[in-house]
């Protein structure tokens, strides 16, 4: 599956706002955000245009996308799976992404950014249900058990991210054991469990244009 592949904290200055896309570099006085807080580009030092309705839109979808990592393709169909689904399809939308493997790797804390719990899943380090998984785009249902393959146990940079995220909160839809690590999905994750700076009804009112 693509990915984008170019320089992550032009993402941040673009939304005008810390996305957490490098981890822990996001919390230091290197974050480009406190750096150089104004749009990438030649012209990004001036100031930033007024935007109302479509470019608001616009920019909060861009903003989701690039906070999980998803290009516009998957993301679209994420959208027409929610829109289809009785219930809120903001929030169904979110519900998706937050049942992504890789997503569920960066909550159990074994991954200090999306995109490092992203390549830890693609090497097969993790496994759901008893069996090894190296889809990204994998959806954790409830009942499911995700933990790290015991050929993985010992893998250093693992061990180091677990560490390192000692101080991460843990949603409540899922129970992790860090000593073990593992976890298990205990409920479909609800809007108030997903600590995200988004208003998804506008991506709703832009893709029902």
């Amino acid at each position: 599956m693509a990915r984008y592949r170019g320089a992550v904290c032009r993402l941040c200055r673009r939304e005008g706002e810390k996305l957490f896309l490098k981890g822990e570099r996001c919390h230091t006085d290197k974050c480009a955000i406190d750096r150089r807080n104004f749009p990438p580009g030649q012209h990004g030092k001036r100031r930033r245009p007024r935007m109302l309705g479509y470019g608001l839109q616009l920019r909060e979808k861009q903003k989701v996308r690039r906070i999980y990592g998803v290009l516009e393709k998957q993301f679209r169909r994420y959208f027409e799976k929610a829109a289809v689904r009785k219930g809120i399809t903001g929030e169904l939308l979110l519900q998706f992404l937050e049942r992504r493997l890789d997503n569920v790797v960066y909550r159990m804390g074994l991954g200090v950014s999306r995109a490092q719990a992203r390549q830890s899943v693609r090497h097969g380090h993790f496994q759901v249900n008893g069996r090894k998984v190296t889809i990204p785009s994998y959806l954790v249902k409830p009942g499911d058990a995700v933990e790290v393959r015991s050929k993985s146990r010992e893998n250093p940079c693992l061990l180091a991210n677990r560490e390192s995220t000692a101080h991460q909160s843990v949603p409540a839809w899922i129970d992790v054991d860090r000593e073990n690590l593992k976890a298990k999905i205990l409920a479909l994750p609800q809007r108030q469990d997903i600590a995200l700076p988004v208003q998804e009804q506008m991506i709703v009112e832009l893709y029902s244009k």
